[in-house]
């Protein structure tokens, strides 16, 4: 797994005092601790604009998690390459979403510790369903599900509650999407709502 900015307690330290420092100046409030588990997938959502991403790290700093993250190949070119893996970054062909999420599986299962963050959109557009590929993740790593979320209208983000993937994705996604009712993503014309396509039409990434 590449080096990110969490393993120089230095770095980590700093990033977590200017993480508090912004949430705070503009209103923000983190909200949660972190679950008691090593390994976990994280939801982020909703998901519909690029200030998701530098907030939902800055939430990460502040609550000094190691986190992550699945991105398009291209954020991975030079010259921003280099700094999109020291923050955590995982590039990944989405043209290939069954061996994304195998992949992924067989990285869990490497490593003691991991937290991977993964937007179940796929993408700040507005969608029709969510994809499944964060479930079968975690159902085959055999990892919990932590809600992840970040609300622009009460301008509060944090961790939610944990689900245990049971392999009956409907009535454990009934759980999530319930949570996601309420939140309230920085352009809400572009929320998608917190739902699976039937199981004939889904996608898994």
């Amino acid at each position: 797994m590449q080096y990110t900015v969490f393993d120089t307690p230095f770095v980590r330290t700093f990033l977590r005092w200017i993480s508090l420092a912004y949430l705070r100046i503009f209103g923000w409030s983190c909200e949660g601790s972190l679950p008691d588990f090593p390994k976990y997938v994280v939801i982020a959502a909703p998901h519909t604009s690029n200030w998701d991403f530098p907030i939902t790290m800055f939430m990460a700093f502040a609550l000094r998690t190691k986190v992550y993250w699945m991105g398009k190949a291209s954020l991975f070119k030079r010259p921003f390459g280099p700094v999109m893996r020291w923050l955590g970054g995982i590039p990944v062909d989405r043209s290939k979403s069954n061996n994304v999420v195998e992949q992924t599986i067989a990285v869990f299962n490497e490593h003691e510790n991991l937290v991977i963050v993964v937007p179940p959109e796929g993408t700040r557009n507005k969608v029709s369903y969510w994809k499944t590929g964060f479930y079968h993740i975690a159902h085959g790593a055999n990892v919990p599900i932590v809600l992840g979320y970040i609300d622009f209208q009460r301008k509060a983000g944090g961790i939610g509650p944990v689900v245990i993937p049971s392999g009956d994705i409907e009535t454990d996604m009934y759980t999530i999407c319930s949570f996601y009712a309420g939140v309230i993503g920085k352009y809400p014309e572009k929320s998608s709502l917190a739902a699976i396509a039937p199981e004939r039409y889904r996608k898994t990434a």
